[in-house]
């Protein structure tokens, strides 16, 4: 082909090596060439022969809507719109060439690049070789490569972030929250100023399983009692391990003394039943006290445990296998001692 008034010949081959997304229409506006990119971004790639028209709109300059009308883009900025599935938004220039015989269209993306490399799959290979795209599409790409790994790095951070501080709050042994977690979760409740109830649960004859079968049949018994007491509870409800032998219940809401002495006389029973190890009956009980925030006036973590811990022990001082609740009197009187009433007598 030729262009320009030199009659400058261009092999089709060079023209598609040079300018990849070239468009070249004949003075009836109808399509004599299209490069090997432009050909990619329409579901039929052989749109020789077919009008402008058919497939382009002209965008700007305004009122372009004629074959008659294209060669007065002769030397222009020109945005087109192609009709396709998506349609496809390109810029470019467009020169008479041929002595007039032709329109030549030089297009690209323009600032859809990066959309239309993924959308249509292009290479390298589809853009000329000059193309000042390519150098953008490499940053981008090493940008975005980096901001993937950024990102991956950062979810691993937290990831290890969390199970670091999961692993700060359970206890190892038996699954359950810790006393730190325990104690995070009544400040939480008191902070809000949300009803809840504190239960300490003791194992009666833990020690003699120990002693007797060892502390590998003692781990087990804790891990069997921790399971015991988390399925006596609602989701919603925390159980944390706060010493060898202790669980303490956290039990978020209002509750009538009833429904908390059933809830400990429930876990009791199923604690009482004999648990096996290596065909070994292992047996325990639990003795437990239980306060609640309502009964004061300004709840206070440590005064409520050991409020609680003092009605366990009369649990046990009155037999073991038994249930205590702190009382308004209790309260009342600054301290729940041994020995001082609130026995609900299991």
């Amino acid at each position: 082909m030729s262009a320009g008034a030199e009659g400058l010949v261009i092999a089709p081959r060079a023209l598609d090596r040079l300018m990849p997304f070239h468009l070249k229409l004949d003075r009836d506006g109808r399509i004599t060439r299209a490069g090997p990119t432009l050909r990619k971004l329409h579901p039929d790639p052989d749109i020789t022969g077919r009008p402008f028209f058919d497939l382009f709109d002209v965008r700007r300059p305004g009122r372009i809507t004629r074959a008659g009308d294209l060669f007065a883009l002769d030397g222009l900025e020109v945005r087109l719109r192609l009709r396709s599935d998506p349609p496809a938004d390109l810029k470019g220039v467009a020169v008479a060439a041929g002595g007039g015989s032709h329109l030549l269209m030089n297009l690209s993306f323009g600032i859809s690049l990066i959309d239309a490399v993924r959308r249509y799959g292009l290479a390298n290979s589809d853009f000329a070789p000059t193309d000042l795209a390519i150098e953008m599409l490499y940053l981008v790409e090493a940008k975005s490569a980096a901001m993937a790994e950024s990102q991956r790095l950062n979810q691993r951070l937290q990831s290890a972030r969390a199970a670091a501080e999961d692993r700060a709050l359970t206890d190892t042994l038996t699954g359950l929250k810790n006393r730190r977690a325990l104690d995070h979760a009544v400040q939480r409740l008191i902070g809000e100023g949300a009803p809840f109830a504190l239960m300490l649960v003791d194992l009666d004859f833990f020690k003699t399983v120990n002693d007797t079968h060892g502390h590998a049949a003692g781990d087990h018994v804790l891990r069997e009692a921790a399971a015991i007491l988390t399925e006596e509870v609602r989701a919603l409800d925390m159980v944390a391990r706060t010493g060898g032998d202790e669980f303490v219940l956290l039990l978020p809401g209002s509750f009538r003394p009833k429904t908390l002495t059933g809830i400990a006389r429930r876990s009791i029973a199923r604690l009482e039943q004999p648990i096996d190890y290596a065909g070994t009956q292992c047996r325990i009980s639990g003795s437990i006290g239980v306060t609640l925030s309502t009964l004061y006036e300004e709840p206070d973590a440590e005064r409520m445990l050991r409020d609680a811990d003092a009605a366990l022990y009369r649990s046990k001082r009155a037999g073991r296998g038994r249930v205590t609740l702190v009382t308004e009197d209790d309260v009342a009187l600054g301290a729940a001692e041994p020995g001082d009433g609130g026995d609900t007598g299991l």
